[in-house]
């Protein structure tokens, strides 16, 4: 079984421990949190992540924001990018889509579909 990689953006630290663990029970996913854009920015290059899931509503760079950033790095430029977000009215999620991002998953998330629902996406981005 190939592990695949995820780098998760989050704030909120109580999220960000439960997503993590729901997404490494899937068996497959190797999970590097960051509390922030900027962490990941630091981090991108080292992990290479294959998945990248990024909050919307953070302080300091957002995730709209973290994703020009990552953009811009040669080793995310075309690493498929989720939101997670509260945000989930319509023109939100198209936004958001208009951005460059392969989905939107709403919070609250469920933790015993998250991993489900990622290999979901993933699978879909990649057709």
């Amino acid at each position: 079984m190939e592990l695949r990689k995820v780098l998760y953006v989050e704030d909120e630290p109580d999220i960000r421990e439960v997503a993590c663990m729901a997404l490494e029970l899937a068996g497959d996913l190797v999970v590097e949190p960051c509390e922030s854009g900027a962490a990941a920015l630091a981090k991108v290059d080292d992990f290479h992540p294959d998945l990248i899931l990024l909050d919307v509503m953070m302080p300091g760079m957002d995730g709209p924001a973290t994703l020009a950033q990552l953009r811009r790095h040669a080793v995310s430029a075309k690493t498929p990018v989720i939101f997670m977000t509260a945000k989930v009215q319509r023109e939100e999620i198209d936004r958001f889509l208009a951005l460059g991002a392969v989905a939107v998953i709403p919070k609250p998330f469920d933790p015993l579909t998250l991993a489900d629902e990622i290999q979901a996406i993933w699978a879909r981005a990649q057709e």
